[in-house]
């Protein structure tokens, strides 16, 4: 007859069981508090961002259709503008100098010319908060707070555009669409579209973009109305948006966002679930003894399993109740840490939904990763009450371990796959996680191995007890060098990304390298810019022809044509983009031919030589030989491809995807770039004021500037990160503090032969000090060897930017790391060595 479970009995046992070992079983499930806790305030977060974005996305846009293009509206496009009715506003936005008039200071501005009552959502928020309107009816215009800030200008001052100066009628706090990251990089001035003409600015070959913005009324479908003009606009490579667009792209955009913060959270959990299965491994092992009386007693092996089983589970949900907690009110910051870079402002309230996520996850996770050891209960039997206990047979293949382990495989590829929605980079992303664990589990098991094998027996006492505790039963040198070397990998992996971000922005320090790039230059004004340079002491680096083109044909075929052909791999934004490309007779030093040959001059005869860079023109599956058809400014021109080149990005100069050879655009409207090197500070704003006042059309980039306001924003991006890998390193400590702490109950036997055979406390702190030294040591080297690996490949193949290592905070990191695993060891073993042996023989500990 087949023996009931007797549910009530076997919860009884599990509660009474408990209650000598709930701080045990607590230190256990601390090891996810932190992990559920970031889980949760993530998905609170992307709950409330998206809430967010769909009550704001009107204001986010500021009005119910905008049509927008990189060119003046053709005569069919104005048609289609006028036809469309409602109230209407005009915008005209582009790159331009800016000169503040009570000290003389110039900066590089996104100048938006607007007219009209846009934001028709929302609006332009500015001190004195009238000015947002006012403005318009004046020669007045808005700025930044920022370059308020920076030019140390007031409301009330003068700033000069082009060959107006208007009146700072406010300073602007929040604009549509506008985050405090892009305004650090581009930092907006509004002027009255009515005196954009008089600056000057507007000319052949100007950069300008045009918008519309138009408030309908409720009765038209504005959906329906944006598909009937898609059509048009397309042709003439004009774009439409609405609210219910912006609102798609938004969501999509910051929902990578959240999947990669998820992740991180999800890494901080996986550290944890280590700490999980090696706390549960330990604390069975414990409870062997009394399972093998519970079988003489009658239990059957089921039932001691559920037993525990009861009670992991119940740790489990106390232990993600606390975590959720956590979470929520860390939920708190993360509008703070993230406002910066995001268009829209975020609301902190509480999601019940992503509680109950997370404390599903936590429970889930706490049963996953605690079968592995629970599984061994099965083999314990009423023998075991007469001989080891811990013996039990480890070397017949146990298929309910095998299916656990696939189990949790599983559980992280699925998981990964929510998060990410790809189910190749979940696999990419599972595999790197499986290859870490394997690699650090390998180094443990080599750090045993040799430490049993090779240390001499004529080292000093301590010295082999320390190591010998590297090895001997119950010892914690696998799950510390997991849990803490997969921490330090992931900060070490997120500085060493940072400082190869950061290589690739920072000027050189090589005396020929500029650090000012001067554009927009007239072929008329060339020589007399370059003189003034000259004259200021400075060299003239490099100076470019740039030439604006668009592609029309490939191989014969137009984008329509292309379109409908169903092996075309072609982006449709080739056709549409436009082109910057120069002509010389020679390739610059930051170049290198891949493949082909390099003409340097055109014949005159047949199609054009050009030379294309080797990436871009594998991303369009051309080949050399392929003939392309450009629009040069209306004129058609027929080139072939030649070569195809490397070229050096990261290099402070002029780079092209495409360029001409001498005898070919020499005739084609074009403006001109001069590089030249200043010093930093005082000489690069006399040159940049003395250009912009004799040249107002001219602008400026400041490599210096860009350099310090690139390093802010790297500095804040440096913070997100590491605020969201602090989760990680946090949880490893975690565990680290739980697997020592449940590892003191493990050496609590030896420690009292120890001090009963006449070890002295500094003897024991030795000993126990240098285990953890290696452990902490050999972890974070571990960590920190392989982040060098992985920051290597992101270096190489993602970035493509040479690898920087910034040994600074590697070698920090691995001193904090072992410094903490040193700190915590002895804080924990304080309790064995300051009491008596009998005293804790007697249990009184």
């Amino acid at each position: 007859m087949k023996k009931r479970l007797n549910l009530p009995w076997l919860f009884k046992m599990a509660w009474r069981d408990s209650r000598r070992n709930r701080s045990k079983l607590m230190l256990f499930i601390s090891s996810i508090i932190l992990g559920i806790s970031a889980l949760v305030a993530i998905y609170t977060f992307g709950v409330n961002l998206n809430k967010d974005i769909d009550q704001q996305a009107a204001t986010l846009l500021g009005a119910d259709l905008e049509i927008a293009g990189n060119k003046k509206p053709t005569e069919k496009v104005q048609q289609l503008i006028d036809s469309i009715g409602g109230e209407r506003s005009e915008e005209q936005n582009f790159p331009s100098m800016a000169m503040f008039m009570s000290n003389g200071g110039t900066r590089l501005v996104q100048v938006r010319a607007l007219s009209g009552n846009f934001p028709y959502y929302g609006s332009i928020e500015t001190i004195p908060a009238a000015a947002g309107i006012s403005f318009r009816n004046a020669q007045d215009a808005l700025v930044d707070k920022s370059l308020l800030l920076q030019f140390n200008t007031k409301v009330g001052d003068s700033i000069k555009i082009g060959d107006i100066t208007f009146k700072i009628a406010g300073s602007i706090t929040k604009a549509p669409g506008q985050t405090g990251f892009a305004a650090s990089v581009a930092p907006v001035v509004y002027i009255p579209l009515a005196y954009l003409e008089a600056t000057g600015l507007v000319k052949v070959g100007s950069r300008i973009n045009y918008k519309y913005y138009f408030k309908l009324k409720e009765s038209v479908n504005v959906e329906a109305l944006a598909k009937a003009i898609d059509g048009t606009l397309d042709k003439d490579d004009f774009r439409y948006e609405t609210i219910a667009s912006q609102k798609e792209d938004t969501g999509r955009s910051f929902a990578n966002l959240t999947n990669f913060l998820s992740l991180v959270g999800f890494i901080a959990l996986l550290l944890g679930c280590i700490g999980v299965a090696s706390a549960i491994h330990i604390y069975i092992r414990e409870k062997l003894a009394s399972i093998a009386v519970l079988r003489c007693l009658g239990t059957t092996s089921k039932q001691a399993f559920i037993i525990f089983l009861i009670q992991i589970t119940g740790i489990g949900f106390i232990g993600s109740l606390i975590g959720a907690g956590l979470g929520t009110l860390i939920q708190q910051l993360l509008p703070v840490v993230f406002k910066d870079f995001l268009p829209i402002e975020i609301s902190s309230e509480i999601s019940y939904l992503s509680i109950f996520q997370g404390i599903s996850v936590g429970v889930l996770i706490s049963i996953l990763f605690a079968l592995l050891p629970l599984v061994n209960i099965r083999k314990v039997s009423p023998l075991n009450t007469l001989r080891n206990v811990a013996d039990l047979d480890q070397n017949k293949f146990d298929w309910v371990a095998f299916w656990i382990y696939t189990l949790i495989v599983v559980f992280i590829y699925t998981f990964t796959w929510i998060q990410i929605g790809s189910a190749l980079q979940a696999l990419i992303f599972t595999i790197g996680i499986f290859i870490a664990f394997l690699l650090l589990f390998a180094m443990a098991k080599l750090l045993m191995f040799l430490t049993k094998k090779l240390i001499p027996s004529k080292w000093g006492y301590l010295w082999r007890q320390g190591f010998a505790n590297l090895y001997r039963p119950n010892n914690q040198t696998i799950i510390l060098i997991i849990s803490v070397g997969l921490g330090t990998l992931f900060i070490s992996l997120l500085f060493l990304i940072q400082s190869t971000l950061l290589s690739r922005i920072q000027l050189s320090s090589s005396s020929n390298q500029p650090n000012m790039v001067l554009f927009d230059i007239q072929t008329a004004q060339k020589e007399e810019v370059a003189k003034l340079v000259k004259e200021e002491g400075f060299p003239v680096i490099q100076e470019v022809p740039i030439v604006t083109l668009k592609l029309d044909e490939i191989n014969g075929k137009t984008q329509a044509e292309l379109k409908n052909d169903s092996t075309n791999k072609i982006p449709r934004r080739t056709f549409s983009r436009e082109f910057r490309v120069t002509y010389r007779s020679e390739l610059t030093d930051a170049e290198s031919i891949r493949s082909g040959k390099w003409v340097g001059e055109a014949s005159g005869d047949g199609p054009i030589p050009i030379s294309i860079e080797g990436d871009y023109a594998k991303s369009l599956s051309l080949k050399l030989g392929d003939e392309l058809l450009f629009n040069v400014q209306g004129v058609p021109m027929l080139t072939k491809i030649t070569s195809f080149r490397n070229v050096e990005w990261g290099r402070i100069q002029t780079n092209f995807l495409v360029v001409f050879p001498k005898n070919s655009l020499e005739n084609a409207p074009q403006f001109h770039v001069l590089l030249t090197k200043t010093e930093v500070g005082k000489d690069a704003a006399q040159l940049q004021t003395k250009v912009v006042s004799k040249f107002p059309n001219i602008s400026i980039v400041d490599l210096g500037l860009v350099l310090l306001v690139l390093d802010d924003i790297l500095d804040k991006i440096g913070f997100i990160v590491q605020f969201m890998g602090g989760f990680s390193i946090a949880t490893g400590l975690v565990v680290l503090v739980a697997s020592v702490m449940i590892s003191k109950y493990q050496r609590i036997k030896e420690s009292v032969l120890l001090r009963t055979l006449g070890a002295s406390r500094k003897q024991i702190l030795m000993i126990t000090g240098l285990e953890y030294f290696f452990l902490g040591s050999l972890a974070a080297a571990s960590g920190i060897i392989l982040s060098l690996i992985g920051g290597w490949a992101l270096a190489v193949y993602s970035f493509k930017a040479p690898f920087i290592i910034d040994w600074i905070s590697i070698l920090s990191l691995f001193g904090i790391v072992t410094a903490l695993t040193i700190l915590i060891g002895l804080f924990n073993s304080r309790g064995i060595i300051s009491k008596p042996p009998l005293e804790i023989l007697r249990g009184n500990y």
